[in-house]
Order: structure tokens, then sequence, then C-alpha cells
């Protein structure tokens, strides 16, 4: 090996700077190779007495964090115990980083030695480190130490140092939230939504530590708006993780996001996000929610849409959105369809009406949602009462607009630009499993025409939406039985066999023409 000197280290740090950038996955015999030369000790020393020498931090830090990615170097981390220690509490942002990552290698590497990684995080007391660091570092620190925390919490005994069953406990994540600042308390709230996604276990022994209250708490202090939003941006990403919204249906929870968007005297942009979450936790949950707390969020999303106060459009297109979610579930439909007044009633004047781009287009997807584009087959239909209402509010809104008929307004509809018509498409094909609506659709041979018109889409999704659409109207005429005379179905059903047989990108139609062109030759 090379002599090195501590006082000189340039060559540490070109070596070093080769190893941490060099391309490709680094594997045990290159580490070995590399710490043959400069053992850890020494890059360990150098780290901790050369930091003012100019890029030799970060590059110690970017080779350290590699060696300890490989099976080799994480095989080593028990022996620098320390080190881990003195990272975590370490000036330098880069290193405490660095010693973050750093649990996260051991513990996802020394899963089956004699000495696991989640007891050295015991015996050395690390756990109450990586939760300074998540109140106290930065933003790179926190977030690293929050995934070291959840990778921890996926152990047996890595959930016992997460959640003791002291709750006045000083690592207890509740009275750590109370003793914070506001963005240490934002920075506990976005470790527990971490933690949410480990497994369904983890989220239970969250709920019963009584965790979910902060956010409750939070939510009921509006008078941060920063903090406000930081909170429900936390619970819009809680909400979509499949172990969270089990929990997060509660009614307490519920009845406060309904009362954020009744208030007026609230922004529009924290009532627009609470619309948002409200609709994405009743979404596909009503086997958790009850039908009291279904109806007070409607109700509250309704007034919105109700009152001719309301100019925010976004604050329109949000509650749109926000209905359009929750009549993607079948009770959520049956609820907005059989209220009094039913609020799908809004949702289907706005998918009719051109007054407003934004809100049109909204109101196209939400009523997509509610006439079961995206539930199974087998969930597209409603009980008859609801299916009644719907039937009626189309026909009624249809009559109230200058094209009068269903089949007028659908035409009209496809006939403007790509986005509305990838709404009137997923709409057309919820719908069309509807004797009535399959009626309304083979009337106008003009809907068939546009619809199989192979130059009307351009793009990857709208085109693969239309034949999506094309072959739910050739599934629903095949079953339609004497609901259409047999000739005018025979002539549609021809019509789209062929344009369905060319599959959603009409390959057999337009051939892919080359970019550049051959050069003539003399």
């Amino acid at each position: 090996m090379e002599e090195f000197s501590v006082d000189d280290p340039t060559q540490l740090l070109e070596a070093a700077s080769e190893y941490a950038f060099y391309p490709g996955v680094k594997n045990d015999v290159s580490t070995k190779g590399f710490l043959n030369r400069f053992p850890l000790p020494v890059i360990i020393n150098a780290l901790q007495t050369k930091a003012d020498v100019p890029g030799l931090e970060n590059t110690l830090v970017a080779c350290l964090e590699r060696i300890f990615k490989t099976k080799y170097g994480a095989s080593l981390i028990p022996l620098y115990m320390d080190f881990v220690k003195v990272g975590l509490r370490a000036d330098s942002q880069v290193v405490r980083c660095l010693a973050c990552k750093t649990v996260t290698c051991l513990l996802e590497n020394l899963k089956e030695e004699s000495v696991s990684g989640v007891q050295l995080i015991s015996d050395y007391d690390v756990y109450p480190l990586l939760l300074d660091c998540v109140i106290n570092g930065n933003e790179q620190v926190s977030t690293a130490s929050m995934d070291a925390i959840k990778t921890l919490a996926g152990f047996p005994q890595g959930k016992e140092i997460v959640f003791p069953t002291n709750s006045n406990e000083a690592t207890h994540l509740g009275v750590l939230a109370a003793q914070c600042s506001s963005l240490g308390q934002v920075r506990v709230l976005a470790l527990i939504v971490k933690l949410f996604s480990v497994s369904s276990d983890v989220a239970s022994l969250i709920y019963k530590s009584n965790l979910l209250t902060l956010f409750e708490e939070e939510i009921k202090n509006i008078d941060d708006t920063l903090v406000t939003m930081s909170v429900l941006e936390l619970l819009y990403e809680l909400s979509e993780i499949q172990h969270g919204r089990e929990f997060l249906s509660g009614n307490t929870l519920l009845q406060l996001l309904s009362s954020i968007i009744s208030n007026k005297s609230i922004g529009s942009i924290i009532r627009s996000r609470a619309m948002m979450i409200s609709g994405r936790l009743l979404q596909n949950n009503y086997m958790f929610v009850d039908k009291l707390s279904f109806q007070t969020v409607i109700s509250a999303i309704d007034r919105i849409l109700d009152s001719e106060e309301t100019e925010d459009t976004d604050e329109i297109e949000a509650a749109l959105e926000a209905v359009g979610q929750i009549g993607s579930s079948i009770q959520g439909a049956e609820l907005l369809l059989l209220g009094s007044p039913p609020s799908a009633k809004h949702v289907i004047d706005a998918a009719f009406d051109r007054q407003g781009h934004g809100k049109q287009l909204a109101a196209l997807h939400a009523l997509g949602n509610i006439s079961g584009e995206t539930r199974t087959e087998n969930t597209m239909m409603l009980n008859n009462n609801a299916e009644e209402s719907l039937r009626r509010l189309i026909y009624e809104s249809s009559s109230k607009t200058t094209k009068l008929t269903v089949s007028g307004v659908l035409l009209s509809l496809l006939r403007q630009d790509s986005e509305i018509r990838l709404g009137v498409y997923r709409l057309i094909t919820g719908f069309v499993v509807r004797p009535w609506f399959l009626m309304e659709i083979c009337s106008k041979q003009e809907i068939i025409n546009t619809l199989t018109d192979g130059n009307t889409e351009t793009v990857k999704i709208g085109m693969e939406a239309r034949y999506k659409c094309c072959k739910a109207i050739q599934k629903a005429l095949l079953s339609s039985g004497k609901v259409i005379s047999d000739a005018s179905r025979d002539a549609i059903a021809e019509k789209l066999h062929e344009f369905v047989k060319l599959g959603p990108y009409l390959t057999k139609k337009h051939e892919a023409q080359p970019m550049v062109a051959t050069a003539d030759r003399f």
C-alpha cells in the first residue's frame, strides 16, 4: 500500500473521488480494494480533522455512503457505531445526513447476523439521536433520519423502540411533538405519515398511540396558514396510503374537514385542500365510514357548489373533483343521487355547461366516476332509485341546453378540445351499460362517426380512452337485445368492429413514417 500522509490528503481525495463518482454499481471486491489502500479509520480521521480542505468533506461523505451500501461495507458498520453516534451529533449537516443513511444501511444489511442492526441501535442509544435529526436537522438530514426510523419500525424489536409503551417516554412521538416548534411538529407529523406506510401493524400502533390526534389538533388551529397547509398536505399524502385510509376515516377528522370547508372566513386554498382530502378519504372507503359522515362532507361541499357567491374557480373545480372522488364508490354515488336535492345535479349541470372550461372538465370527469367508469364491470350499476335519479337528472339538464337532447349534448361535447373529449370518453364508457343511454349514443350516426374518426386523437391518452369507449359501446350493443333495431345495431356494430380491431393506436391505418428521407442518388 502506498504511503498516505494525513497532513496531505490529496491522494485520499483523488482516490475517494474516483471511488465515489465512478459510474456503475460498486461491489464487495472494489470496496475491499479501496479500503485496503485507505482503511476506514483513515477516512474517518480525515473527515474529522481535514473538513476545511476544499471538496474533501463532500467527497469523503459520498465515498463512505457508497461503501456502506455494499454488503462488505455494511458489515463493518458495527465496528464503528461510536463514529455513527458522533456523526448524528455533528455540526456538519452533510455528515449528519451520512450518519442517518448509515443507520439505514446497518438495518437493511444486518438482518440475519448474530448481532442485529436493531440490537445495535438499542445498545448504542441511537434512536433519540435520530429523532433529534428529524427535528433539528436540515431538510436532507430530516428526510434521511425519517427513512432510518421507518426502516427501524419494520422490525418487531424496532417497533418497540419507535412506539414505547410508556406514553410519557421522552421518545414518544406525542411527547416529542408537544415540545417542538411549529416546524418540528410538522416534521413529527411527516414522520408519522412515513410510518403509516410500513405495514398495517404499524398503522394500528399509530392509531392506538393516539398519534392521529396530533393532526386533528393542528387542523383546529387555523391561525397559522402555512402550518395548516403543511398538515393538510400530509393528510392528503396519508390518504393515499392503503394502511392509512382505514384509520383516517374516523368521524372526528371528517367533521373537522367539513367545518373547514363550510367556514367562509378561511382562505379558499385551505378549503379546497380540505375538500380534496375529504373526497380522497371517502373514495372506496365506504366500509369504514358511516352514512352520516358521508352526508356531512357532501353537504359541506354542496354548499360551495350551490352558492352563487362562490367566484373562485379553483375552489369550484376542487369541489367538483372531490364529488367525483366520492362518487367513484357505489355508496358515494348513491348518496350523491338520492339526496334532497341530489348533489349530483351540480355535477351534471356543470358538465353540460360551457361557461367555464376548467369547471366543465372537472365535472365531466366527476360524472364519469359517478357513472361507474372507475368501478369494475359488475359494480357500475347502482340501486334502482339512484339509477332513476341519474337518468332523470341527465335528461333534465340536457333539456335546458341549446342542444335540448342528450345525444345533441354528447355530439357537441365530442367536438370540443382534446381535454374535454377525454372526459366525454370516460363518461360514455361508464354510462353506456345503461340501455337508455346506449339508445342516445346510437340515435345519432354523427356520434359513432366522430368516435371512429381515426384523425381525431393524436396523443396516447386520448387514443386509449377513445378505444376503451368504443369497446364499451361495442360490448353494450352485443347485449342490448331488442333495445335497438337489428338493422341499426348491425350497422353500428360493424363500424365499431372495424375500428376496434385496429387497436387504440390504429397501427394498420397509420404506418409510422421516417423522420429523415434517404438521399437522392444520381
